[in-house]
């Protein structure tokens, strides 16, 4: 069975975001989950591209005290396997705490190691979601209503890590392309 067989099976529907397709492409519209003015526009996704809102997935704080921000999430997880890549995507409607970003990528990333623990116990397939890169990415300042000028830090590492992640500020109303986010056309 395919990884996004597995996926699908797997992941309810309502912990998914709808793509839909623009000008025979598919696109998919983030929201920041607690406002209504926060955005971003996803183009170009892989036709198999599986978005899942890990905010849906309950934080583990009646378990961890969450003193180094182990029950924090970021907002979305991007998997595509026609890629062979998981894109771990927080929205930010201003500029929080980078040590926050950081920790709520990091949350996603254990929520998909989660996810390939529970498919490798209960469905016994030990290669889920293996060999796949992994990119994170923080947007900031995504208020739907601000006119300026898009703004990506330029760092010369991969952004493979959340600590690595890639920051980009007033991301345009249009959207911002999938490949650019994995690093494909630096």
């Amino acid at each position: 069975m395919s990884d996004m067989e597995i996926l699908d099976r797997l992941i309810r529907t309502d912990a998914r975001i709808r793509t839909r397709q623009e000008h025979d492409k598919t696109l998919a519209e983030l929201k920041e989950p607690q406002t209504s003015d926060s955005s971003v526009t996803i183009r170009s996704l892989p036709p198999d591209a599986l978005i899942i809102k890990t905010d849906c997935f309950p934080s583990p704080d009646a378990i961890f005290k969450g003193n180094k921000g182990e029950c924090k999430r970021s907002d979305y997880v991007v998997i595509s396997e026609q890629n062979k890549c998981i894109l771990y995507i927080e929205v930010k409607r201003t500029s929080d705490s980078w040590t926050e970003v950081t920790q709520q990528l990091a949350g996603a990333s254990c929520f998909i190691a989660y996810c390939r623990t529970v498919v490798e116990a209960f469905w016994g397939e030990r290669d889920f979601l293996s060999s796949y890169k992994e990119r994170f990415v923080c947007f900031r300042h995504t208020r739907t209503d601000q006119k300026r000028r898009t703004r990506e830090e330029r760092n010369s590492d991969v952004h493979d890590t959340p600590l690595k992640a890639k920051k980009i500020d007033w991301p345009r109303t249009t959207g911002v392309y999938f490949y650019k986010l994995l690093g494909y056309m630096e």
